[in-house]
C-alpha cells in the first residue's frame, strides 16, 4: 500500500478542513475538547448539519445517500473530523444497523429507514447484551414467538447505550429454541415507542447516565421489521459486529487525545522540567504513538478490503484500538497525578464555567479514565477477540 498521499487527497483534506473550520459550531467543539459532557442535541445538531453536505455516511455506496469517498478520503475525513473536535456521528445508525439493512433488509426497509438514518430523523440503539449474554451473545433468551402478522417480543437487553434517546432498537431475539444455539436467532428492528418497552437507567461510576436496561413484556413487533430470514439473525449479527469494531479503533480521535496528551506533559513539571522532557515518561508516550501509526496502517488496509467483507482485522483493530485508548487515558492520570483527583459532575455537565479545583483540564480526567475501562469489554470482550483470531487466521 502506498502510504503517501496524492495532490488530490491532499486537496480533498483542504476541502474537508474548510468546511469544519466553516460549519462546526465553536461551542460544540469547546465540549469535545475539554471533554464536557455532549447531551442529545448536540450530537443530533452536528449530524443534521453534516448530512446537508451530504457527508454523513462516509462508507455509504452512492446509490444510499453516501458521497462516494474512496478509503483514503474516509479516513483523512475521521481524522480531520477527531483533530477539529467535532461530535462523532453516533454509530448505532450510521455504522451498524444501516449496513445489514442495505445487505439483508427488504426493498421497503431500505426505503424507509435508510434516508431517516441518513438524516438523523431516527435515533437507534442496539439491543445485544443481556444479562447472561454478553461476550457470549449467542446465549441470548429473549424471546420473538410468531402471532399472525406480529411477533411477541419477551426478555431483557443491558448495556444500551443511549437508549434513553431512541426512537428504534434493533435487536437480536430467539426465535427458535430447539436448534443449536447460533441457529434459532432473529435480526428483528424495533420501535421504542411500543407498549411494553421500559428503559431503566445504569448510572455508571463517573455519574453519567451513558447506558440502560431495555425490558420487553409481550412487545408486538410487525413481522414486516424482521431483517432478512428468520433464524439466520447470527450471520446479520457477525457482519454488523464487524463493522462496529473496526469503528471502535477510533483512530482519529486517539490522534486528538495523544496531542491532549503531550499538552499535558508539557505543562507539567519533574524536577524543573517539563514532563514530557523525562526520559521514562517521554519513551513511554513515543512507544505509544508508534502504536497508534502501526493501528492508522491497519485500519488503512482494513478498509481498503472492505469488499471481501469484515475479517479477523476487525477483532485485531478493536483489541489494539481499545488497548490505545486505555494507555492514552492512564498517561494522562499519571502525567497530572494527584491533580487528575478531583470529580466536578457540575462542570462536566455544564453548569458552571470552570472547574471548582481550578483546574478545567483535569477535572475531566478521572471520571475519562473509568470510562474507558469498558472500551476493551464492549463490542465483544478483547479476550473472545483474542479466540476470534486464532480462529480465523490459525484455524485453532
Amino acid at each position: 500500500m502506498d502510504l503517501n498521499y496524492s495532490a488530490g487527497d491532499e486537496a480533498f483534506r483542504a476541502d474537508v478542513r474548510a468546511f469544519l473550520a466553516a460549519n462546526l459550531p465553536a461551542e460544540l467543539q469547546a465540549k469535545v475538547r475539554k471533554h464536557l459532557r455532549l447531551k442529545r442535541e448536540d450530537y443530533v445538531r452536528w449530524h443534521k448539519i453534516v448530512a446537508a453536505q451530504g457527508w454523513a455516511a462516509p462508507a455509504w455506496p452512492v446509490e444510499f445517500g453516501g458521497p462516494g469517498w474512496d478509503a483514503t478520503q474516509r479516513h483523512i475525513w475521521e481524522e480531520e473530523c477527531a483533530i477539529a473536535g467535532t461530535p462523532p456521528i453516533l454509530p448505532f445508525g450510521v455504522n451498524m444497523v444501516a449496513p445489514v439493512i442495505m445487505a439483508f433488509g427488504s426493498p421497503e426497509q431500505k426505503v424507509y429507514y435508510l434516508p431517516r438514518i441518513l438524516h438523523c430523523d431516527d435515533w437507534w440503539c442496539q439491543g445485544y447484551s443481556e444479562p447472561g449474554a454478553g461476550s457470549d451473545l449467542a446465549s441470548l433468551k429473549t424471546t420473538a414467538v410468531r402471532d399472525g402478522e406480529h411477533y411477541i417480543v419477551n426478555g431483557q437487553k443491558t448495556w444500551t447505550t443511549l437508549g434513553q434517546y431512541a426512537d428504534m432498537i434493533f435487536c437480536l431475539v430467539r426465535t427458535d429454541p430447539n436448534v443449536r444455539k447460533q441457529e434459532g436467532i432473529s435480526f428483528l428492528l424495533i420501535d421504542m415507542k411500543t407498549p411494553g418497552i421500559t428503559v431503566r437507567p445504569i448510572i455508571m461510576l463517573d455519574e453519567e447516565h451513558e447506558v440502560n436496561e431495555v425490558f420487553f413484556d409481550n412487545v408486538r413487533v410487525p413481522v414486516a421489521n424482521l431483517v432478512g430470514k428468520e433464524n439466520k439473525g447470527w450471520t446479520y449479527a457477525k457482519y454488523l459486529l464487524g463493522h462496529e469494531r473496526t469503528g471502535i479503533a477510533a483512530v482519529g480521535r486517539s490522534k486528538r487525545e495523544l496531542l491532549f496528551l503531550k499538552k499535558l506533559a508539557l505543562q507539567q513539571q519533574k524536577n524543573g522540567k517539563p514532563l514530557l522532557a523525562d526520559p521514562l515518561f517521554a519513551a513511554r508516550v513515543a512507544n505509544l504513538e508508534i502504536e497508534l501509526m502501526a493501528l492508522e496502517v491497519t485500519v488503512l488496509r482494513t478498509i481498503a478490503q472492505e469488499a471481501q467483507g469484515p475479517g479477523p482485522q476487525a477483532s485485531v483493530l478493536k483489541v489494539r484500538g481499545s488497548e490505545i485508548q486505555q494507555m492514552l487515558t492512564e498517561l494522562m492520570v499519571e502525567a497530572l497525578g494527584p491533580q487528575a483527583l478531583p470529580f466536578d459532575a457540575a462542570y462536566l455537565d455544564g453548569e458552571r464555567e470552570h472547574a471548582l479545583a481550578g483546574d478545567d483540564d483535569a477535572a475531566p480526567l478521572a471520571g475519562y479514565y473509568f470510562n474507558f475501562r469498558k472500551t476493551s469489554i464492549y463490542g465483544g470482550s478483547n479476550e473472545i477477540q483474542k479466540n476470534i483470531i486464532t480462529q480465523m487466521i490459525l484455524g485453532l
